[in-house]
This record gives structure tokens, C-alpha cells and sequence, in this order.
């Protein structure tokens, strides 16, 4: 089995715990949705996509198993840390970049790490495209804007 495909086992058995099915529908769709996002984005960028989906898949675990979005990131990476630590999925660099991607994601006013970034602007295309009736974040209308440059969008 892939990292990728075994991460995302533990992760779907971590979110098939939610007892409520339509904030487990929705954490799937997310989770998912930034995951294939950042594969594209990271690709396109000459990243590791694998890395990169592994980060998405990752990224707001915390809140989805508290129910707390409360420093959510910064939670969410030691939670990161302690998941990769406990499957052995990557190495201490590989470990490193997740978790820090996890940590940046929520300031999407501040550029960081190239892998940060396809994190932040994986979340936000999944923001953005995935209910086109929304508005758009006012924090996430400049990153949003420059995505559809890149894309051609």
C-alpha cells in the first residue's frame, strides 16, 4: 500500500468517528478536496505532490476531531507530527515540511515555505470552488486572484 493510500485509511477511520454525517460528509469532501488540489498545485510547481497531499490530508484533522478550530494550525501540526510518528510514513525531513505546511495553513495573508504555500492555496481553491454561490473570503481574495493567473483561469 502507498503512504498516500495508508495515511488516508487512518484518516477516514479518524473522520468515520464524527457522529454527526453531515459535518463527516463535509470533512471528507474538504479533506479530499484540498488533498487533490495540492497534488495538482504541488506538480505543477515542481514539489513533491505526494508530500503535498499528505499535508492536505492532515491539515484540519484536529478540528474535525475536536470540533474546535481554535489554533487549529498549530494544534493540527503536533497532531500531524504524533500520526506520522506513529505509521512511519515519512522520514524526519518529510515529517518536517508536512507539519510545517499544517502549522502556516490558516495565514494566508503571509508567504512561507514553498510547500506552505501549496498547502494555503490548495485550502483556499477548495474554499473557493467548492460552493460557487459563497462569497469569497476577503483574507483569501488576493492568493484566490493569483491562483486563476496561474492557472489560466
Amino acid at each position: 500500500m502507498s503512504r498516500l493510500k495508508e495515511l488516508r485509511k487512518y484518516v477516514d477511520a479518524e473522520i468515520n468517528k464524527m457522529e454527526d454525517p453531515d459535518k463527516r460528509t463535509s470533512a471528507i469532501a474538504h479533506l479530499y478536496g484540498v488533498s487533490l488540489a495540492a497534488t495538482m498545485i504541488a506538480k505543477k510547481r515542481g514539489l513533491d505532490p505526494e508530500i503535498a497531499s499528505m499535508a492536505a490530508m492532515l491539515h484540519d484533522l484536529h478540528a474535525y476531531k475536536t470540533g474546535s478550530y481554535d489554533d487549529h494550525a498549530h494544534k493540527g501540526a503536533d497532531l500531524a507530527r504524533e500520526i506520522l510518528g506513529e505509521l512511519k510514513l515519512t522520514d524526519g525531513t518529510e515529517t518536517d515540511m508536512i507539519c510545517s505546511a499544517v502549522y502556516h495553513h490558516d495565514d494566508k495573508l503571509v508567504e512561507d515555505s514553498p510547500m506552505d504555500e501549496v498547502l494555503k492555496d490548495a485550502d483556499v481553491i477548495h474554499h473557493c470552488m467548492n460552493d460557487l454561490s459563497k462569497p469569497i473570503k476577503e483574507k483569501e481574495q488576493a492568493r484566490f486572484d493569483k491562483l486563476c493567473a496561474e492557472f489560466g483561469m
